[in-house]
């Protein structure tokens, strides 16, 4: 974090003055969002995305949120969405008009949320203080946490963070500090792995599963034709390595010499030994193990027949919704 005088500031958000020193007592805090947190395109979105998602759950109630800075600090709309969400009656009056029942409304509120997140007042990165301020960091957060909590499907930005300054007072006059305020966890489309077409076929669609063996079968025949070799059974042709090893020769284009491996193996060891110096195509396991080799051969199976059979699926597709 780096510390500087108030004078050092970029700038405050736009129409907010820099607090007088009076309006802060000693040891007062106040965070602002200057402009260019403000108007990330990834902030943008994450407000966007909640207030949708609140408008979306609240439409039978007539409620609408325009402005989450705005709309949410007086506890009204955030105890119609908590009870919405969490199915449950609070014990909070419907309309609060002074700034005393408002707290006190978004105090019962608050302390709900609290023990249906597990969390304690001090883990909560939002406070009464903060929300009744119209803090939107601290309105974020926890709309961020309501969400995960009651609708995990909800499809937040990833990665949304932006620039804070806080403005202290100390004894010696108005210190500022900037940091960074993660509202999302780190995660983008890189760091997860790809879907597997056969795992999502087993799970989407398992009385597809033998039709699409039958198309493998066929597929595999038609590359081992010219070797005259053909398969019936998947489950039990495959189980030495044996095609496996041929089918990719097919694919990738390459001869493997007979001596180097067992065409006839006699024993799970024979079935996954290889030669260090044959010719296969790269990437090539460096540990001749059988779970490297394994997934080796699965993984050069499954990426030929995806991208050969991709028109297929697709034609497949057509005529199940047609």
């Amino acid at each position: 974090m780096e510390l500087e005088s108030l004078y050092d500031l970029l700038q405050l958000p736009k129409g907010v003055e820099p607090p007088a020193e009076e309006m802060l007592s000693q040891g007062g805090k106040k965070r602002y969002l200057p402009p260019t947190s403000r108007k990330d395109p990834k902030f943008e979105e994450l407000q966007k995305v909640l207030m949708e998602w609140i408008n979306t759950t609240l439409l039978p109630e007539h409620i609408v949120v325009r402005s989450l800075e705005e709309d949410m600090f007086d506890g009204l709309i955030l105890h119609h969405l908590f009870q919405r969400l969490a199915a449950l009656k609070l014990e909070a009056e419907d309309i609060a008009l002074t700034a005393a029942s408002q707290k006190h409304k978004l105090t019962v509120v608050l302390e709900a949320v609290n023990r249906s997140l597990q969390l304690e007042e001090r883990q909560a990165k939002w406070s009464v203080e903060t929300i009744f301020n119209k803090d939107l960091l601290s309105t974020l957060h926890l709309l961020v946490a309501l969400a995960k909590r009651f609708q995990p499907n909800l499809s937040l930005p990833t990665n949304v963070q932006v620039e804070v300054i806080t403005i202290e007072s100390t004894k010696s006059g108005l210190k500022s500090e900037k940091s960074v305020e993660q509202l999302t966890e780190y995660s983008t489309d890189k760091d997860q792995p790809p879907k597997d077409v056969f795992d999502e076929l087993f799970k989407l669609a398992p009385e597809k599963v033998n039709a699409v063996k039958e198309a493998i079968v066929n597929f595999v025949n038609q590359k081992l034709d010219r070797l005259g070799l053909s398969v019936q059974n998947l489950d039990t042709q495959f189980a030495d390595g044996v095609i496996l090893l041929l089918l990719i020769g097919q694919l990738e284009g390459f001869f493997l010499h007979l001596k180097e491996f067992y065409l006839t193996p006699n024993s799970p060891a024979e079935m996954v030994e290889k030669d260090s110096a044959n010719p296969l195509p790269a990437p090539v396991p460096s540990s001749s193990s059988p779970s490297n080799l394994a997934l080796w051969l699965q993984f050069c199976v499954r990426h030929h027949i995806e991208r050969t059979w991709q028109p297929w699926r697709g034609r497949q597709t057509d005529a199940s919704s047609a």
